[in-house]
């Protein structure tokens, strides 16, 4: 009897069977799927003759590419792990995370051969450099990406238990160095199945006429798995390489693109591009699906303005990263269209598998109130089994046998999910949690106001008081959002001590290496504003 294996490589043969000649586009370049699984197999065959083990580790570094493409399938595929490096970090950063997930082999994109320059200075752990753009490097150990592909056959790939480790990447710590977490080929089957039923069922209503891009970063956290998911369902991907919103618009424009995933910050920049009007035509009916941070309200609306249809997620890095998509269950549908559409932007219900609870500090499940705010812990199939190489972060992430996501969150009565806020960010008054993404949510309604966020100063009478940072598309004072709030507070949406103590207006939000605001400067920024006052 035959052992069938969920393995990345049983993805791919029921799309190659039934959709082989369904486009994936980068770059002006137009290959099928049987196409791109060539690539795929030649990558896979030079890898082997150049010397990658199974088990062993191959890092990429570059941008959303096609290259990066095949080695999301080639080096899991032939028994090795990839190592998604996040090109965003400091280059310091960058070499811890390449020193401590083992890395043997590096694949390195055109525009960053100056990393593999440094680094070939300091980690002596690198075999070979494995350069795009690699005809005159000075590396010893390195060699061009395509001279080696010259010689490369098409391979016959071995079967690979669905346990073995095929993924690793590293977490945005708020302090000390990154963690590392890994995957095995099982747990990135079984999560791509349970987003592509999630996304069936959601108001994106997934097609096989769906065309995807995405621009979450393919070093963060799987892209969100899309590119696995849309591949082994036979959908038309497109990938955008290096962000630049007007190349974006136009691939959106030229490819027919229906459906998008981003941050709630990206989305914002799409939004705002100062010549949007040109491609209202081309967004109009557009599909976002928005993760990563809490989506606001007011940005919904902004989006909803220009024709496209946004719905929530959350996940975390930890869950590889998925853990909720905005679906209609039955209690949504008997509610009226313009709460199911707020429904919509939530951060919706676990994904079938998912198992999720809001506890308090006991372990205790709370009611689904909307009000009682604890933390979220779940169980899946397709969870990090722990922190690479650091067994007593492990130990604290899986206590009781619960995955603990330091998330903090209600649930209301429909079984809705709503993030209060990251426990490392929470503001607490009082001894009381206030829910500052709501506020975040309900400050960016206001049409003059860019992106918003709430955190926590410390204060000697309550412990800590809220403080907004708001960026500002237009003119605007700080008595208009606080007449906003009040009013949100007469309705009874929020209490009236949740309102900010005061309203900083700044330039720019600054941004964390996956475009996340990072509330970590805005707390420097809060102290030297402090200082700069008294």
């Amino acid at each position: 009897m035959f052992k069938y294996n969920l393995n990345l490589r049983s993805t791919i043969d029921y799309s190659l069977r039934n959709f082989g000649d369904q486009d994936i586009v980068y770059r002006g370049e137009r290959l099928k799927l049987k196409e791109f699984f060539e690539g795929v197999s030649r990558l896979a065959d030079s890898l082997i003759k150049l010397g990658v083990k199974k088990g062993e580790t191959v890092a990429v570094l570059d941008w959303d590419s096609l290259l990066y493409l095949e080695a999301y399938y080639a080096v899991p595929m032939i028994g090795a792990v990839l190592h998604t490096v996040n090109i965003r970090y400091p280059l310091e950063t960058i070499f811890y995370t390449m020193i401590n997930a083992e890395d043997k082999f590096a694949i390195v994109g055109e525009d960053f051969t100056n990393i593999a320059e440094k680094g070939s200075k300091i980690l002596n752990n690198i075999r070979y450099w494995i350069l795009k753009d690699g005809k005159n490097s000075q590396i010893e150990n390195s060699i061009s990406y395509d001279s080696l592909l010259k010689t490369a056959e098409i391979f016959s790939f071995p079967e690979i238990d669905e346990n073995e480790r095929a993924t690793i990447f590293y977490t945005s710590g708020t302090t000390g160095f990154p963690k590392g977490v890994t995957f095995t080929h099982r747990k990135l089957v079984l999560h791509a199945i349970s987003l592509a039923l999630s996304l069936k069922k959601s108001p994106i209503n997934l097609s096989q006429d769906d065309v995807f891009l995405g621009l979450v970063p393919f070093f963060h956290a799987h892209a969100w798995v899309f590119p696995y998911t849309a591949i082994m369902l036979g959908n038309k991907l497109v990938l955008p390489g290096r962000y630049d919103m007007k190349i974006v618009l136009e691939l959106i424009k030229k490819e027919g693109v229906t459906i998008m995933y981003m941050v709630p910050s990206v989305l914002y920049m799409l939004i705002s591009y100062p010549d949007i009007k040109s491609y209202l035509d081309s967004i109009k009916g557009l599909k976002v699906i928005v993760g990563g941070s809490s989506l606001p309200i007011g940005l919904a609306r902004k989006a909803r303005d220009l024709g496209i249809r946004t719905i929530g997620t959350y996940g975390l890095s930890e869950a590889g990263p998925v853990v909720t998509v905005s679906y209609h269950n039955s209690y949504a549908n008997r509610i009226d269209d313009e709460r199911r559409w707020e429904i919509e932007n939530a951060p919706g219900i676990p994904l079938p598998f998912m198992n999720l609870r809001v506890v308090d500090t006991n372990g205790k499940d709370l009611p689904w109130d909307g009000r009682s705010v604890g933390e979220i812990v779940i169980r899946a199939p397709w969870l990090t089994d722990g922190y690479y190489k650091d067994p007593e972060k492990t130990e604290e992430l899986w206590r009781d046998g619960w995955l603990h996501t330091g998330d903090l969150a209600v649930v209301d009565p429909m079984g809705y999910i709503h993030i209060v806020d990251r426990e490392k960010d929470a503001v607490k008054s009082g001894g009381e949690f206030i829910q500052s993404i709501l506020l975040e949510s309900i400050i960016s309604e206001i049409p003059e106001v860019g992106e918003v966020a709430i955190i926590g100063r410390k204060d000697e009478k309550w412990g800590e008081r809220p403080i907004a940072f708001v960026t500002i598309k237009s003119k605007i004072d700080k008595e208009k959002i606080y007449s906003h709030l009040n009013r949100y507070v007469e309705t009874g949406r929020i209490q009236k001590w949740w309102i900010p103590d005061d309203i900083i207006f700044i330039e720019s939000m600054p941004k964390t290496s996956t475009n996340k605001i990072d509330k970590k400067i805005l707390r420097e920024k809060l102290r030297d504003y402090i200082v700069e006052s008294n």
